[in-house]
Parts: structure tokens; sequence; C-alpha cells
């Protein structure tokens, strides 16, 4: 099992209509690729302009297999240059992560 543990942080004063753009042309065809992520969260304490993602993928093909379908997708491509325009992000980091041994993990 892999990981993709995805942080972005936004403008200050943009995350708001950053995460309603997402909502209304990105969650679409995101979930139509890569299924429904593990968690989506905004900060409560911390940089109130962060929010992070994650994914769960069966092994590094599966992800890559998944992502290259996402972006062919014209209608994810037509969320990206919109969120581009936007332009409420400031920085992304990702890692990929696998889980330890000794904890049980669980996803659908």
């Amino acid at each position: 099992m892999l990981l993709d543990v995805r942080t972005y942080a936004c403008k200050p004063g943009t995350l708001n209509e950053h995460m309603a753009l997402y909502e209304k042309m990105g969650k679409g065809p995101q979930t139509r690729h890569l299924g429904q992520p593990l968690a989506y969260l905004k900060t409560e304490t911390g940089d109130p302009n962060e929010y992070i993602h994650i994914w769960v993928y069966e092994n590094a093909g599966d992800r890559e297999a998944r992502r290259a379908a996402m972006w062919a997708d014209p209608e994810w491509l037509a969320y990206t240059r919109k969120s581009a325009e936007l332009g409420a992000l400031i920085s992304q980091s990702n890692r990929l992560m696998t889980p330890v041994d000794f904890f049980e993990f669980k996803h659908d």
C-alpha cells in the first residue's frame, strides 16, 4: 500500500475560494480517477492557509496509471487551468509513504 500525502498552501484569504473551485470543478474528475481520498483536511491550528489530502494506492504502478488517466481527462485539465487563473496556490509538497507493520491499516 502506498499513501500519497499532499500538503498545499494558499495565499492568505484565498483558501475558501480555492476550495469552492475544487468542489465545483476538480473533485468530480479527481475522484473519478483516484477514488475517494483517505482524508481531505484543512488546518484548524497552525497555518490557516494550508490543507492536506491523502490518497491510497496499491503501489507505485497503480498511482502512476490512475494519475496518468486523470491528467488525460479534459475536465481535470479545465479545473487546473481555472485553478492557475485563480492563483491561490503558493506551494505544494508531496510525500509517498507506507504504513508500518505494527499498526493495522484499514481502507476500503
